[in-house]
């Protein structure tokens, strides 16, 4: 995987970092894993605005991704590896010994006509995903489920990935994304490898305008409102607004708002950084 600095022809390519895409092997979807996508705008069933700096963008079709990689002991064969408009990973198209397809998300060094497969005594190989009790320590590993069954809830997004620390009777340790270390169920399943399109980060959009493609519409900054808006607002001349909070008076910027008697602070091991 590349990115590619285009050429500064105009104004709004000077700065535009895109993606290579050359990991991509398809640029057409499975028509029998595609469900509509509606969008909101940011309104609720009233029609009232709870969410600002919402709306408009390209329209998008939802691909129904498979999370829990339930068909076990069943290989699978890599079809594509394919852009997906609704995430920041690449994703890969299976196809099962039975004829059924799906869509899974792409780990870091896929190719097509690869084999994976899940379930119990799995290799711990790139794509497979097995139960966190049998994958060996110190493992690079990523969309891992928080509940048996639940299906991958953590370290989706591209090139994220979390680490093996420990096992320790029911319970294993990991290392995650944010720099937490948590113990989660041995039952618990996890793919092996990191998340694709790792170099998304390096990605610059180069102009306004290609947010507003992704759904994203301009943002006032809360110094610039007046004090009825935010209360980082008004004062004389242009002032620097104080303590960043947000519009509800919390404290932004490092105030941590995990509530102290959550009852899953008991599996943290470690918390994250500042």
């Amino acid at each position: 995987m590349a990115v590619r600095k285009l050429k500064p022809i105009t104004p709004g390519q000077r700065f535009r970092v895109v993606n290579g895409f050359d990991a991509l092997t398809a640029d057409k979807p499975e028509k029998s894993l595609l469900a509509p996508l509606k969008k909101s705008g940011g309104r609720n069933s009233q029609g009232k605005m709870t969410m600002r700096y919402r709306g408009g963008g390209h329209k998008r079709r939802y691909r129904v991704i498979d999370f829990k990689r339930d068909k076990h002991g069943m290989e699978a064969e890599i079809k594509s590896i394919q852009y997906d408009p609704n995430r920041t990973a690449f994703i890969a198209l299976l196809e099962y010994k039975d004829g059924e397809k799906r869509y899974v998300i792409a780990q870091n060094g896929l190719q097509v006509g690869q084999k994976v497969v899940s379930g119990e005594k799995t290799a711990p190989e790139i794509g497979n995903a097995m139960q966190l009790s049998e994958i060996p320590l110190g493992t690079i590993i990523s969309c891992i489920e928080l509940r048996p069954g639940q299906g991958a809830s953590i370290a989706r997004s591209a090139g994220t990935f979390a680490q093996l620390m420990a096992k320790d009777g029911k319970f294993v340790t990991i290392k995650l994304p944010s720099g937490e270390t948590r113990m989660v169920l041995a039952t618990c399943m996890a793919t092996i490898g990191a998340v694709s399109n790792s170099d998304h980060q390096l990605i610059v959009s180069g102009k306004a305008g290609r947010s507003r493609w992704l759904g994203r519409r301009p943002r006032t900054r809360p110094v610039a409102m007046n004090p009825v808006d935010h209360p980082m607002g008004g004062g004389e001349g242009r002032a620097s607004g104080g303590h960043p909070r947000s519009r509800k008076g919390l404290p932004a910027k490092g105030y941590r708002t995990r509530s102290l008697t959550k009852d899953s602070n008991r599996y943290i091991v470690e918390r994250r950084k500042k």
